[in-house]
């Protein structure tokens, strides 16, 4: 073999710049020695929804009403759920071609292992309790038709946020992402805190559990990088995130309290059968707060992100719906919807 190098004259040729965005050059600079620790952390913590006591949930132990009010829940739940391992897989690449610190790329990573799992929850909760749901199924009553219905107008409005995502990722810094990463991490680990302690069924319990100290876990990593990104802010980029706190609290409350105007285009008839089937759910025990309750919980939380983002200088939005003064905020186009749960 001949293990001689060859050595052009004159030296070797440097090869070409890599057009960006793009994943390479390869790299693993780390600048965060605590985002570091916390993805260390996430590995330790790794559950299996699989290994939760499923034939604790018996579909003989809820009437069909109860049974359609959980799968609805959780039909609404999958429509932030289910798109998150989609929504980070996509934001981890994106942190890869932005060539951002191994510690975030690996934190998005985590989050998007984290959020399949959460999705898994509300695919075996709705196959054991309405098999062929949330849509794949044939309605016959009154009740029925009307999950149906609106599970069907929900998918469709998550299919306008998807499309606006999508366009948004590449449009904003990791300032403004992360702040609506951050106000997605607030209200999900508010309410599964929430659904943990009102939930009558130990299955669920110990499923809200497991996904609020996730979410709990999810929102430290937006706190540590928000730490990093929010210094130095100019006046542009926080009005985009004023603008953003508004578009989460259109977004996310869907699941966190009624969708407000803004953002969901839905039918006239829509809330009032939502309505009728969050309270089968809560009948069920699953857990479901009162309207009022849910206020109460998006105020607390909606109070704690007002105390952090105000901090460095950033104008909260009013939020009228809640009673909350601040700026105005026009209406919200879809794409500029970022949040995730």
């Amino acid at each position: 073999m001949d293990d001689k190098l060859t050595v052009p004259e004159g030296g070797f040729w440097p090869a070409p710049e890599i057009p960006q965005p793009n994943i390479y050059p390869m790299e693993w600079r780390v600048e965060t020695g605590k985002l570091a620790a916390i993805y260390e952390k996430s590995k330790r913590t790794v559950w299996n929804p699989a290994d939760l006591p499923w034939d604790g949930i018996r579909p003989e132990d809820f009437t069909p009403e109860q049974r359609l009010g959980i799968m609805y829940w959780f039909a609404v739940l999958a429509n932030f759920d289910a798109s998150g391992p989609a929504v980070f897989a996509r934001a981890t690449i994106h942190a890869f071609e932005q060539h951002e610190e191994d510690p975030v790329r690996k934190c998005f990573f985590s989050i998007t292992r984290d959020e399949m799992n959460h999705e898994e929850c509300c695919q075996r909760t709705i196959a054991k309790l309405w098999p062929g749901g949330p849509l794949d199924w044939t309605p016959g009553t009154e009740l029925e038709h009307a999950a149906h219905n609106n599970i069907g107008w929900l998918y469709y409005n998550g299919g306008r946020y998807w499309q606006g995502y999508n366009t948004a990722v590449r449009k904003y810094s990791l300032a403004v992402l992360f702040t609506s990463f951050m106000m997605g991490e607030m209200a999900a680990s508010t309410l599964f805190r929430g659904m943990a302690s009102g939930t009558r069924h130990p299955v669920f319990g110990e499923m809200f559990q497991r996904i609020g100290r996730d979410e709990s876990r999810h929102l430290q990593i937006c706190m540590t990088i928000l730490d990093n990104e929010w210094p130095g802010l100019n006046e542009e980029v926080k009005g985009q995130i004023t603008k953003q706190l508004r578009a989460g609290f259109v977004f996310l409350s869907m699941i966190l309290w009624e969708p407000p105007e803004g953002f969901w285009d839905l039918p006239p008839y829509f809330l009032t059968n939502h309505r009728v089937l969050m309270s089968h759910a809560r009948d069920a025990g699953l857990g479901v707060l009162s309207f009022e309750e849910q206020a109460e919980n998006w105020k607390l939380a909606i109070a704690r992100i007002r105390a952090i983002v105000e901090r460095w200088g950033i104008a909260f939005p009013a939020i009228p719906e809640l009673d909350i003064s601040g700026v105005k905020v026009d209406i919200i186009d879809p794409e500029d919807i970022i949040p995730v749960f």
